[in-house]
């Protein structure tokens, strides 16, 4: 018997559209499932966070990016080099604060929304992309970054941009076992 010849490993990538459809119809169970919009929003968001730990590795591995040596470094890696891999879009990134801690990042289009044109208004609450915050967290504090992430404008809220803020909270520090 003899072995198939070796195939060279292929990377499948899902469709753009099929992704956002299945969001669509994930998000829609979720409202099913759960009566309160803010339930919804923090399943979302739990969601994100474990994407986002596992995320984070597959995001190093491809991107070759080096260690990023501010806040400033890292909010610009998510806005042109995450977003782009991940959801084929770039963010314009500004700092909202003195301290150089709060960043926000401004999307002009957000894939996730391209089949949803309203919001019904019994879920007028509901923040419908609260798995992008998740992930951007969960990625962060993979990389000792503490932050707080959340939806400041929403376009399906009648908002002209989709903002996301980032606030920094502490560096992680690494912690010193004892035995």
């Amino acid at each position: 018997m003899s072995r198939p010849p070796a195939r060279k490993q292929e990377n499948h990538k899902i469709s753009r559209e099929l992704f956002v459809l299945t969001y669509g119809a994930l998000v829609a169970q979720l409202c099913k499932d759960y009566e309160k919009d803010e339930d919804v929003n923090i399943c979302l968001d739990r969601m994100g966070y474990g994407i986002g730990i596992r995320l984070i590795d597959d995001f190093l591995a491809r991107s070759a990016v080096k260690k990023c040596r501010s806040y400033s470094e890292t909010t610009d890696m998510i806005a042109q080099v995450a977003f782009k891999m991940y959801l084929g879009v770039t963010a314009s990134v500004s700092c909202t604060s003195a301290a150089g801690n709060e960043f926000s990042l401004v999307l002009d289009k957000n894939p996730l929304v391209d089949f949803v044109e309203e919001l019904p208004a019994e879920r007028a609450s509901l923040c419908y992309c609260n798995l992008l915050c998740g992930v951007i967290r969960g990625a962060l504090e993979m990389v000792h970054l503490a932050a707080e992430v959340t939806f400041l404008q929403d376009r399906l809220k009648g908002d002209a941009v989709t903002e996301i803020g980032i606030t920094f909270l502490r560096k992680a520090e690494d912690r010193k076992h004892k035995r």
